[in-house]
């Protein structure tokens, strides 16, 4: 409370006032003082001492409030804090001031240094796609086991290349969301077309017939979940296949008959970092991937669930009905 507070910074001046109240009433008895001289003096002594405390407390409070909605702003509102009345307060103003100054100057530092990664990284990513666009065209002229193998990893290698790109980006001040109203059919297509070869080679079957909705989203980034997704759910599927559907009014799934979440890491599945026990199985797991997919649809305007059991299998649920940007 302000008020105790308050009153705890100003003990030391509240005792010596009431130590010479004491003295000075002493005093007055000890030379045989009429009471009533006594006490009017003191009492009048005591309110003008109330009076002073309680203008104190109020512009204490004041100042307080100020402060207070200072704090919610940012450090550059340095000169709207309250004019320092001593020279301690005046101290004090220059250290906030110096620091802000350093926050400011950091701050700077750390986004230039933040655009020169991202800038190096997209210069590597576009760089390193080279010699995969050329291996990729290699494969492309045989048609065998081993072919369509090598084409499945080669698509991961993309992927991994662009999740360092996502991950980069989603870091950065930076953003390259272009809303408009899209057919969801072509972008669904186009993830899965990626994963043609892995679905043939390992004979694991697509359950998808088209849909005809349409959502307000970002066509790069919405790709880009749909892929993590089903990567995911490739990597965990050994037998059976995948089943890609919509739920009323707009949230796709992406359902698979792999291994499945154990309950307790299905909670956790989109923390950064967090692999559960799949993961730990799959010593190439980072649990990045569905970490990226969260933040990517939290600024779509989406919100990504997933539902699992283990030996039956895991259902993504991504919810496009949220976003209400109306297309122009």
């Amino acid at each position: 409370m302000l008020l105790i507070k308050y009153l705890r910074s100003r003990i030391a001046p509240v005792l010596l006032f009431l130590i010479l109240i004491a003295a000075f009433i002493a005093a007055c008895l000890l030379y045989r003082v009429p009471a009533g001289a006594v006490i009017y003096p003191a009492a009048l002594a005591s309110v003008l001492g109330l009076v002073i405390l309680t203008c104190g407390f109020l512009r204490t409070r004041s100042r307080h409030q100020v402060l207070r909605e200072l704090c919610e702003e940012s450090t550059d509102i340095i000169k709207s804090l309250p004019e320092a009345l001593t020279v301690e307060e005046e101290d004090y103003r220059a250290i906030v001031s110096s620091l802000c100054d350093r926050i400011t100057a950091l701050s700077s530092e750390s986004s230039a240094k933040l655009n020169e990664t991202v800038d190096y990284y997209t210069a590597w990513v576009h760089q390193i796609k080279t010699p995969i666009a050329s291996m990729r065209l290699t494969l492309q002229n045989s048609d065998t086991a081993e072919s369509r193998r090598l084409s499945s990893d080669l698509m991961r290698i993309e992927q991994y290349v662009e999740m360092v790109l996502a991950y980069l980006r989603l870091e950065s001040d930076a953003s390259d969301y272009v809303f408009k109203e899209y057919p969801l059919d072509p972008l669904i297509r186009q993830a899965v077309k990626r994963f043609a070869a892995e679905f043939i080679d390992r004979r694991l079957s697509l359950d998808y017939s088209g849909t005809d909705k349409t959502a307000v989203t970002d066509e790069k980034w919405l790709v880009f979940v749909i892929e993590q997704v089903l990567s995911n759910a490739l990597k965990y599927t050994k037998t059976g296949g995948i089943k890609i559907y919509f739920e009323e009014p707009l949230t796709l799934c992406i359902s698979d008959t792999g291994a499945g979440i154990s309950p307790e890491d299905l909670p956790r599945i989109f923390e950064k970092g967090y692999t559960g026990l799949n993961g730990r199985k799959d010593k190439r797991a980072s649990g990045i991937g569905l970490w990226l997919c969260r933040r990517i649809c939290r600024n779509l305007g989406a919100e990504i669930t997933a539902e699992s059991a283990p030996d039956i299998g895991t259902t993504v649920k991504i919810d496009l009905s949220q976003y209400d940007l109306k297309a122009e």
